[in-house]
Protein backbone atom coordinates (compact mmCIF):
# COMPACT_ATOMS: atom_id res chain seq x y z
CA UNK A 1 0.00 0.00 0.00
CA UNK A 2 1.13 3.69 -1.10
CA UNK A 3 0.70 5.94 2.31
CA UNK A 4 1.00 9.66 1.98
CA UNK A 5 1.57 11.53 5.59
CA UNK A 6 1.57 14.99 6.65
CA UNK A 7 3.14 15.80 9.49
CA UNK A 8 1.19 19.40 10.59
CA UNK A 9 3.71 20.22 13.47
CA UNK A 10 3.63 23.41 12.32
CA UNK A 11 0.28 23.80 11.06
CA UNK A 12 -1.57 23.52 7.62
CA UNK A 13 -2.69 26.03 4.73
CA UNK A 14 -3.65 25.65 1.13
CA UNK A 15 0.03 27.17 0.15
CA UNK A 16 1.71 24.88 1.94
CA UNK A 17 0.19 21.98 0.63
CA UNK A 18 0.93 23.22 -2.41
CA UNK A 19 4.42 23.61 -1.54
CA UNK A 20 5.24 20.26 -0.12
CA UNK A 21 3.50 18.24 -3.17
CA UNK A 22 5.78 20.30 -5.38
CA UNK A 23 8.89 19.88 -3.03
CA UNK A 24 8.22 16.25 -3.12
CA UNK A 25 8.35 16.39 -6.73
CA UNK A 26 4.98 16.88 -8.43
CA UNK A 27 5.95 18.82 -11.50
CA UNK A 28 4.94 22.06 -11.35
CA UNK A 29 3.44 22.32 -14.71
CA UNK A 30 1.43 19.49 -13.85
CA UNK A 31 -0.75 21.88 -11.72
CA UNK A 32 -0.37 24.70 -13.60
CA UNK A 33 -1.96 23.00 -16.79
CA UNK A 34 -4.81 21.80 -14.35
CA UNK A 35 -5.47 25.24 -13.02
CA UNK A 36 -5.67 26.61 -16.63
CA UNK A 37 -8.75 24.40 -17.24
CA UNK A 38 -10.71 26.47 -14.69
CA UNK A 39 -12.54 29.46 -15.86
CA UNK A 40 -10.91 32.28 -13.85
CA UNK A 41 -7.98 34.40 -14.93
CA UNK A 42 -6.04 37.60 -13.03
CA UNK A 43 -3.52 35.28 -11.67
CA UNK A 44 -0.10 33.23 -11.86
CA UNK A 45 1.65 30.26 -10.06
CA UNK A 46 4.95 31.20 -8.71
CA UNK A 47 7.53 28.51 -6.69
CA UNK A 48 10.72 29.14 -4.91
CA UNK A 49 13.09 27.60 -2.77
CA UNK A 50 13.35 29.25 0.74
CA UNK A 51 14.40 28.35 4.33
CA UNK A 52 12.50 27.87 7.19
CA UNK A 53 14.31 27.56 10.31
CA UNK A 54 17.49 26.23 8.15
CA UNK A 55 14.94 23.82 6.24
CA UNK A 56 15.15 24.16 2.93
CA UNK A 57 11.81 24.25 1.40
CA UNK A 58 9.79 24.98 -1.71
CA UNK A 59 7.22 28.02 -1.24
CA UNK A 60 4.60 28.08 -4.01
CA UNK A 61 2.22 31.19 -4.25
CA UNK A 62 -0.69 32.35 -5.73
CA UNK A 63 0.15 35.50 -7.26
CA UNK A 64 -3.05 37.92 -7.90
CA UNK A 65 -2.93 40.87 -10.99
CA UNK A 66 -5.05 42.52 -8.84
CA UNK A 67 -6.32 41.71 -5.12
CA UNK A 68 -9.10 44.55 -5.38
CA UNK A 69 -11.27 42.86 -8.66
CA UNK A 70 -11.71 39.97 -6.44
CA UNK A 71 -15.80 38.88 -6.69
CA UNK A 72 -17.42 37.83 -3.07
CA UNK A 73 -18.46 34.39 -3.74
CA UNK A 74 -20.83 31.14 -2.35
CA UNK A 75 -20.41 28.00 -2.40
CA UNK A 76 -23.15 27.91 -5.46
CA UNK A 77 -19.94 30.04 -7.68
CA UNK A 78 -17.17 27.91 -6.40
CA UNK A 79 -18.69 24.74 -7.21
CA UNK A 80 -19.84 26.38 -10.71
CA UNK A 81 -16.19 27.28 -11.23
CA UNK A 82 -15.16 23.69 -10.54
CA UNK A 83 -17.56 21.96 -12.88
CA UNK A 84 -16.74 24.20 -15.73
CA UNK A 85 -13.21 22.90 -15.78
CA UNK A 86 -12.25 19.76 -17.46
CA UNK A 87 -10.73 17.72 -14.45
CA UNK A 88 -10.91 14.63 -14.30
CA UNK A 89 -14.12 12.79 -12.14
CA UNK A 90 -12.03 12.22 -9.36
CA UNK A 91 -10.69 14.99 -8.35
CA UNK A 92 -13.72 17.05 -9.28
CA UNK A 93 -15.56 15.33 -6.75
CA UNK A 94 -12.86 15.71 -3.96
CA UNK A 95 -12.44 19.52 -4.79
CA UNK A 96 -16.12 19.68 -4.65
CA UNK A 97 -16.14 17.88 -1.33
CA UNK A 98 -13.50 19.92 0.45
CA UNK A 99 -15.40 23.52 -0.37
CA UNK A 100 -19.02 22.00 1.00
CA UNK A 101 -17.07 20.82 4.24
CA UNK A 102 -16.26 24.52 4.49
CA UNK A 103 -19.54 25.86 3.75
CA UNK A 104 -20.74 24.03 6.13
CA UNK A 105 -18.45 24.71 8.52
CA UNK A 106 -18.55 28.41 7.89
CA UNK A 107 -22.92 27.93 8.19
CA UNK A 108 -22.71 26.64 11.15
CA UNK A 109 -20.77 29.09 12.92
CA UNK A 110 -22.47 32.06 11.39
CA UNK A 111 -26.01 30.32 12.22
CA UNK A 112 -27.22 30.06 8.60
CA UNK A 113 -26.95 27.21 5.78
CA UNK A 114 -24.39 26.14 3.36
CA UNK A 115 -26.11 27.60 0.45
CA UNK A 116 -26.21 31.23 2.26
CA UNK A 117 -23.04 31.35 3.11
CA UNK A 118 -20.44 33.93 1.64
CA UNK A 119 -16.96 32.80 1.36
CA UNK A 120 -14.53 35.72 1.61
CA UNK A 121 -10.54 34.37 1.93
CA UNK A 122 -12.08 30.46 1.35
CA UNK A 123 -13.61 32.39 -2.39
CA UNK A 124 -10.90 33.89 -3.63
CA UNK A 125 -9.05 32.46 -6.63
CA UNK A 126 -5.71 31.91 -4.64
CA UNK A 127 -7.91 29.73 -2.24
CA UNK A 128 -9.74 27.58 -5.85
CA UNK A 129 -5.96 27.54 -6.81
CA UNK A 130 -4.83 25.94 -3.65
CA UNK A 131 -7.48 23.21 -3.05
CA UNK A 132 -7.28 22.54 -7.19
CA UNK A 133 -3.80 22.33 -7.38
CA UNK A 134 -3.38 20.03 -3.55
CA UNK A 135 -5.73 17.50 -5.49
CA UNK A 136 -4.33 17.29 -8.68
CA UNK A 137 -1.14 17.12 -6.79
CA UNK A 138 -2.04 13.99 -4.55
CA UNK A 139 -3.84 12.40 -7.70
CA UNK A 140 -0.09 12.66 -9.33
CA UNK A 141 1.19 10.88 -6.56
CA UNK A 142 -1.15 8.67 -6.11
CA UNK A 143 -1.40 7.43 -2.51
CA UNK A 144 -3.57 4.67 -1.20
CA UNK A 145 -4.31 6.34 1.92
CA UNK A 146 -3.61 9.90 3.16
CA UNK A 147 -2.96 10.26 6.74
CA UNK A 148 -1.54 12.92 9.29
CA UNK A 149 -0.84 13.68 13.00
CA UNK A 150 -2.00 15.89 15.63
CA UNK A 151 -2.28 19.21 13.62
CA UNK A 152 -0.94 22.51 15.58
CA UNK A 153 -3.30 25.31 15.89
CA UNK A 154 -1.30 28.37 17.15
CA UNK A 155 -2.26 30.54 19.01
CA UNK A 156 -3.42 34.41 19.17
CA UNK A 157 -5.67 36.27 16.98
CA UNK A 158 -5.32 36.58 13.45
CA UNK A 159 -7.20 39.40 11.19
CA UNK A 160 -10.07 38.08 8.99
CA UNK A 161 -13.41 39.48 6.87
CA UNK A 162 -15.25 39.53 9.58
CA UNK A 163 -12.21 41.71 12.16
CA UNK A 164 -10.18 39.84 14.63
CA UNK A 165 -10.83 36.47 15.38
CA UNK A 166 -9.71 33.98 17.85
CA UNK A 167 -6.60 31.31 16.80
CA UNK A 168 -8.36 28.78 15.55
CA UNK A 169 -10.51 30.69 13.69
CA UNK A 170 -14.10 29.31 14.53
CA UNK A 171 -13.95 27.99 11.13
CA UNK A 172 -10.97 26.08 11.77
CA UNK A 173 -11.98 24.49 14.97
CA UNK A 174 -15.12 23.44 13.72
CA UNK A 175 -13.51 21.85 10.75
CA UNK A 176 -11.00 19.85 13.21
CA UNK A 177 -13.87 18.69 15.87
CA UNK A 178 -13.21 14.99 16.50
CA UNK A 179 -9.89 14.97 14.87
CA UNK A 180 -6.19 15.67 17.01
CA UNK A 181 -4.97 19.01 17.84
CA UNK A 182 -2.76 21.22 20.08
CA UNK A 183 -2.49 24.77 20.64
CA UNK A 184 0.64 26.60 20.04
CA UNK A 185 3.36 26.88 19.72
CA UNK A 186 3.61 29.71 18.85
CA UNK A 187 0.82 33.13 19.07
CA UNK A 188 0.08 33.01 15.35
CA UNK A 189 -2.06 31.45 13.23
CA UNK A 190 -0.66 27.72 11.65
CA UNK A 191 -3.52 26.32 10.71
CA UNK A 192 -5.93 27.75 8.45
CA UNK A 193 -9.63 26.78 7.24
CA UNK A 194 -8.87 25.74 4.02
CA UNK A 195 -5.85 23.72 5.54
CA UNK A 196 -8.30 22.00 7.42
CA UNK A 197 -10.75 21.10 4.91
CA UNK A 198 -7.85 19.34 3.16
CA UNK A 199 -7.75 17.39 5.68
CA UNK A 200 -10.86 16.95 7.31
CA UNK A 201 -11.32 15.37 3.32
CA UNK A 202 -8.77 13.52 2.27
CA UNK A 203 -7.09 12.71 5.29
CA UNK A 204 -7.22 9.99 8.04
CA UNK A 205 -5.61 10.55 11.45
CA UNK A 206 -2.71 8.29 12.40
CA UNK A 207 -1.61 8.19 16.06
CA UNK A 208 1.80 8.17 14.99
CA UNK A 209 4.25 8.12 12.03
CA UNK A 210 3.14 5.03 9.79
CA UNK A 211 5.49 2.36 9.28
CA UNK A 212 6.43 2.47 5.56
CA UNK A 213 9.53 2.57 3.48
CA UNK A 214 9.99 6.14 2.47
CA UNK A 215 9.98 6.89 -0.99
CA UNK A 216 9.64 10.96 -1.18
CA UNK A 217 10.06 13.65 1.27
CA UNK A 218 8.66 17.13 0.41
CA UNK A 219 8.40 20.50 2.68
CA UNK A 220 6.08 22.97 1.83
CA UNK A 221 6.79 26.56 3.39
CA UNK A 222 4.39 28.80 5.22
CA UNK A 223 4.53 32.41 4.57
CA UNK A 224 6.23 33.64 7.39
CA UNK A 225 9.74 32.53 8.98
CA UNK A 226 9.13 31.63 12.43
CA UNK A 227 12.16 32.00 15.05
CA UNK A 228 10.40 29.32 17.26
CA UNK A 229 10.60 26.14 15.00
CA UNK A 230 10.58 25.59 11.32
CA UNK A 231 7.45 26.91 9.38
CA UNK A 232 6.93 24.19 7.30
CA UNK A 233 4.38 21.03 6.14
CA UNK A 234 6.29 18.14 5.87
CA UNK A 235 5.03 15.38 3.37
CA UNK A 236 6.43 11.65 3.51
CA UNK A 237 5.05 9.10 0.84
CA UNK A 238 5.85 5.73 1.05
CA UNK A 239 4.81 2.21 0.93
CA UNK A 240 4.11 0.01 3.50
CA UNK A 241 4.52 -4.41 3.52
CA UNK A 242 0.83 -4.60 2.52
CA UNK A 243 1.54 -4.25 -0.96
CA UNK A 244 -1.57 -2.60 -3.06
CA UNK A 245 -4.54 -5.55 -3.15
CA UNK A 246 -7.04 -3.35 -1.84
CA UNK A 247 -7.51 0.33 -1.48
CA UNK A 248 -8.07 1.95 1.80
CA UNK A 249 -9.59 4.89 3.65
CA UNK A 250 -11.15 5.68 7.08
CA UNK A 251 -14.41 5.99 7.51
CA UNK A 252 -16.76 7.97 10.38
CA UNK A 253 -19.09 5.23 12.42
CA UNK A 254 -22.13 6.94 14.39
CA UNK A 255 -24.31 5.36 16.64
CA UNK A 256 -27.31 5.89 18.77
CA UNK A 257 -29.58 3.76 20.98
CA UNK A 258 -32.98 4.66 20.42
CA UNK A 259 -36.32 3.24 22.58
CA UNK A 260 -38.99 6.09 21.74
CA UNK A 261 -39.28 6.31 18.51
CA UNK A 262 -41.44 4.29 16.24
CA UNK A 263 -40.52 2.13 13.30
CA UNK A 264 -41.92 4.66 10.58
CA UNK A 265 -39.80 7.52 12.51
CA UNK A 266 -36.41 5.37 12.48
CA UNK A 267 -37.07 4.52 8.86
CA UNK A 268 -37.48 8.08 7.78
CA UNK A 269 -34.51 9.24 9.61
CA UNK A 270 -32.15 6.49 8.04
CA UNK A 271 -33.73 7.95 4.78
CA UNK A 272 -32.39 11.39 5.07
CA UNK A 273 -29.02 10.01 6.36
CA UNK A 274 -29.07 8.38 2.80
CA UNK A 275 -30.26 11.15 0.67
CA UNK A 276 -27.49 13.03 2.34
CA UNK A 277 -24.48 10.62 1.43
CA UNK A 278 -24.41 8.25 4.09
CA UNK A 279 -22.08 5.32 2.91
CA UNK A 280 -24.47 2.93 4.77
CA UNK A 281 -27.20 2.85 7.56
CA UNK A 282 -28.41 0.34 8.99
CA UNK A 283 -30.54 -0.63 12.63
CA UNK A 284 -29.82 -3.78 14.93
CA UNK A 285 -32.48 -4.89 17.71
CA UNK A 286 -31.09 -4.41 20.93
CA UNK A 287 -32.22 -4.88 25.19
CA UNK A 288 -31.79 -1.43 26.79
CA UNK A 289 -32.59 -0.20 30.57
CA UNK A 290 -34.74 -2.15 32.11
CA UNK A 291 -35.14 -4.33 29.39
CA UNK A 292 -36.67 -2.22 26.98
CA UNK A 293 -36.74 -3.52 24.33
CA UNK A 294 -34.61 -0.62 21.64
CA UNK A 295 -32.99 -0.17 18.04
CA UNK A 296 -29.26 0.93 17.70
CA UNK A 297 -28.79 3.12 14.72
CA UNK A 298 -25.50 2.68 13.12
CA UNK A 299 -24.53 5.45 10.16
CA UNK A 300 -21.54 5.02 8.09
CA UNK A 301 -19.85 8.20 6.55
CA UNK A 302 -17.13 10.05 4.84
CA UNK A 303 -14.92 12.31 7.33
CA UNK A 304 -15.75 15.14 5.75
CA UNK A 305 -19.55 14.36 6.17
CA UNK A 306 -19.18 13.89 10.12
CA UNK A 307 -20.63 17.36 11.03
CA UNK A 308 -23.64 17.13 8.47
CA UNK A 309 -24.48 13.50 9.48
CA UNK A 310 -24.42 14.89 13.31
CA UNK A 311 -27.00 17.45 12.37
CA UNK A 312 -29.23 14.94 10.94
CA UNK A 313 -28.94 12.54 13.43
CA UNK A 314 -29.78 15.22 16.11
CA UNK A 315 -32.72 16.15 13.75
CA UNK A 316 -34.77 13.50 12.72
CA UNK A 317 -33.99 11.30 16.35
CA UNK A 318 -34.60 11.34 20.07
CA UNK A 319 -31.08 11.06 21.18
CA UNK A 320 -29.83 12.75 23.67
CA UNK A 321 -25.85 11.45 22.71
CA UNK A 322 -24.16 10.29 19.48
CA UNK A 323 -21.32 7.91 19.98
CA UNK A 324 -18.73 8.10 17.45
CA UNK A 325 -15.34 6.39 16.26
CA UNK A 326 -13.02 6.59 13.41
CA UNK A 327 -12.48 2.98 11.35
CA UNK A 328 -10.01 2.40 9.21
CA UNK A 329 -10.93 0.10 6.32
CA UNK A 330 -9.92 -1.74 3.25
CA UNK A 331 -12.12 -2.03 0.60
CA UNK A 332 -11.69 -3.69 -3.16
CA UNK A 333 -11.05 -1.37 -5.91
CA UNK A 334 -14.28 -1.01 -7.86
CA UNK A 335 -15.60 0.34 -11.26
CA UNK A 336 -19.13 0.44 -13.36
CA UNK A 337 -19.02 -0.75 -17.09
CA UNK A 338 -21.77 -1.63 -19.29
CA UNK A 339 -22.82 -5.23 -20.68
CA UNK A 340 -25.05 -6.06 -23.60
CA UNK A 341 -27.95 -8.77 -22.76
CA UNK A 342 -30.93 -10.20 -25.27
CA UNK A 343 -33.01 -7.58 -23.73
CA UNK A 344 -31.01 -4.00 -23.68
CA UNK A 345 -28.15 -2.64 -21.66
CA UNK A 346 -27.23 -3.14 -17.88
CA UNK A 347 -24.94 -1.74 -15.75
CA UNK A 348 -22.36 -3.93 -13.61
CA UNK A 349 -20.16 -3.37 -11.19
CA UNK A 350 -16.63 -4.88 -11.01
CA UNK A 351 -14.60 -5.46 -7.51
CA UNK A 352 -11.15 -6.21 -8.11
CA UNK A 353 -8.56 -7.90 -5.65
CA UNK A 354 -5.34 -6.70 -7.47
CA UNK A 355 -5.53 -7.25 -10.60
CA UNK A 356 -7.89 -10.03 -10.34
CA UNK A 357 -11.75 -9.52 -11.02
CA UNK A 358 -13.42 -11.10 -8.00
CA UNK A 359 -17.25 -9.76 -8.03
CA UNK A 360 -19.57 -9.10 -10.70
CA UNK A 361 -22.84 -7.07 -9.75
CA UNK A 362 -25.31 -6.14 -12.35
CA UNK A 363 -27.19 -2.76 -11.04
CA UNK A 364 -30.55 -3.53 -9.62
CA UNK A 365 -32.34 -0.81 -11.44
CA UNK A 366 -31.52 -1.63 -14.85
CA UNK A 367 -32.10 -5.69 -14.50
CA UNK A 368 -35.58 -4.61 -12.52
CA UNK A 369 -36.27 -2.10 -15.82
CA UNK A 370 -35.96 -5.16 -18.04
CA UNK A 371 -37.76 -7.72 -16.19
CA UNK A 372 -40.98 -5.37 -16.06
CA UNK A 373 -40.58 -4.76 -19.52
CA UNK A 374 -40.11 -7.72 -20.71
CA UNK A 375 -42.22 -9.96 -18.16
CA UNK A 376 -39.14 -12.37 -17.72
CA UNK A 377 -37.90 -13.18 -13.48
CA UNK A 378 -35.19 -11.20 -12.01
CA UNK A 379 -32.86 -13.80 -11.69
CA UNK A 380 -32.49 -14.39 -15.27
CA UNK A 381 -31.71 -11.06 -16.26
CA UNK A 382 -29.50 -11.10 -13.46
CA UNK A 383 -27.75 -14.31 -15.06
CA UNK A 384 -27.61 -13.01 -18.62
CA UNK A 385 -26.11 -9.84 -17.11
CA UNK A 386 -23.14 -11.87 -15.31
CA UNK A 387 -22.96 -13.99 -18.48
CA UNK A 388 -21.59 -10.53 -20.80
CA UNK A 389 -19.47 -9.81 -17.87
CA UNK A 390 -15.74 -9.58 -19.63
CA UNK A 391 -14.26 -7.32 -17.17
CA UNK A 392 -10.96 -6.01 -18.22
CA UNK A 393 -7.78 -6.23 -15.63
Amino acid sequence: MRIGYLDCFSGISGDMCLGALVDAGVPLDVIRQALAQLPISGYWLEAEKVLRAGISATRVRVVLADETSQPQRGLGDVLQIVRGARLQAAVEEKVCAVFRCLAEAEARVHGTDADSVHFHEVGAVDAICDVVGTVVGLDWLRPDQVLFGTVSLGGGLVKAAHGSLPVPAPATAELLKGLPTVGGPVNVELTTPTGAAILKVLGCPSSQWPAMQIERLGYGAGARDLEELPNVLRLAVGTTETGAQTDADCVWCLEVNLDDMTGEEVGFCAEKLREAGALDVFTTPIQMKKNRPGVLLSVLCAPGDLAKMESLIWRHSTTLGIRRALWQRSKLTRRTETVQTPWGEVRVKLAFLGQECVRCEPEYEDCRAIAEREGLPLREVYRKAREGCQPRA
